[in-house]
C-alpha cells in the first residue's frame, strides 16, 4: 500500500455513532477501511464526472427472442469496439440471455454504451459497476 499517512477528524457525535453502525453491519474491521473506501469512490465518482478513464463491468438480461435484438446488440457492441475488452454471454434458459460485458475507456463513452444497450426493447434489466483504470 505505500506510505501510510495518517490523521485526525472532527465529527458530532450522533454523526460517528451512526457511521459506526452502518460500518458495523457492512463488516468492516475499521473506520479507516471504511473512509478508504468512501474516498475511492468519490474519486472514481470525480473521475466519471470530468471524463477520465475508467473500467468496469455492463451486466445485463435480456430475451434474446425479441426480433432482431441480438442483432441489434451485436451491432452496437461493434460500434464501441475500442471500449468493451470482453464478453461473456450465458444462455440462462431458452428465452433469456444473460452478457457480460468488460469495459475500459473514457467514462463518457462507457456511460453511452450502457445507456444505448439499455433502452432497447427486450433487454430486461441492465447495470453498469465502474471503478477506476488507474490509481
Amino acid at each position: 500500500m505505500g506510505d501510510l499517512y495518517r490523521f485526525g477528524i472532527s465529527l458530532e457525535k450522533p454523526l460517528i455513532d451512526s457511521f459506526d453502525r452502518h460500518i458495523e453491519g457492512l463488516s468492516y474491521k475499521s473506520r479507516s477501511e471504511a473512509i478508504r473506501d468512501l474516498i475511492r469512490e468519490e474519486l472514481v465518482r470525480k473521475q466519471c464526472t470530468e471524463g477520465g478513464t475508467v473500467a468496469g463491468a455492463i451486466v445485463m438480461t435480456y430475451d434474446h427472442h425479441k426480433r432482431e435484438l441480438v442483432n441489434l446488440l451485436l451491432d452496437i457492441q461493434h460500434d464501441f469496439q475500442t471500449t468493451i475488452i470482453s464478453t461473456q454471454h450465458v444462455h440462462l434458459d431458452h428465452h433469456h440471455c444473460l452478457e457480460i460485458l468488460a469495459v475500459k475507456g473514457r467514462a463518457s463513452d462507457v456511460e453511452t454504451l450502457a445507456n444505448t444497450l439499455k433502452v432497447q426493447v427486450g433487454v430486461k434489466h441492465l447495470s453498469l459497476s465502474i471503478s477506476s483504470a488507474t490509481e
